[in-house]
């Protein structure tokens, strides 16, 4: 499968900021069910910086409808994040998100109840710099 968009950019960020990349794609398993983040253009990356653990779920939302791209990556967060939980409790799940898509629609009143609600623990990243430009926990 494909890796996503931003995929190479948010790994190379993770790296020079420190992290140690565990697995790519971290693969979850839970009551029978295989959680193969391979899923279209998308991967799941996790790292871990000295007792921090991380498993970071990276969007593009680049297609025609971001409402459609974030119903289908607040599935997937949701999905993941149990499987994580299960797996190894101490990973934290984080939603890589472009600087512009974040900028642009994590700012509707839909979105925002949407994150805090579910408690989306966001990394927010310059595509064109390959930099985090902000972690929201």
């Amino acid at each position: 499968m494909a890796n996503d968009l931003f995929h190479h950019a948010v790994r190379k960020e993770l790296e020079s900021d420190g992290w140690k990349i565990t697995a790519d794609p971290y693969k979850v398993k839970i009551l029978g069910v295989q959680y193969d983040v391979d899923l279209g253009a998308e991967k799941l990356l996790a790292a871990e910086r000295m007792n921090e653990k991380i498993a970071v779920e990276i969007k593009s939302f680049v297609g025609a409808s971001f409402i459609y791209e974030f119903h289908a990556a607040l599935g997937q967060y949701l999905n993941y994040e149990i499987g994580i939980e299960v797996k190894e409790p101490d990973r934290l799940l984080v939603l890589a998100v472009p600087e512009n898509v974040y900028i642009t629609y994590f700012g509707i009143e839909a979105i925002r109840i949407a994150v805090d609600k579910f408690d989306i623990k966001i990394l927010v990243f310059d595509p064109m710099t390959e930099t985090v430009s902000k972690w929201i926990k």
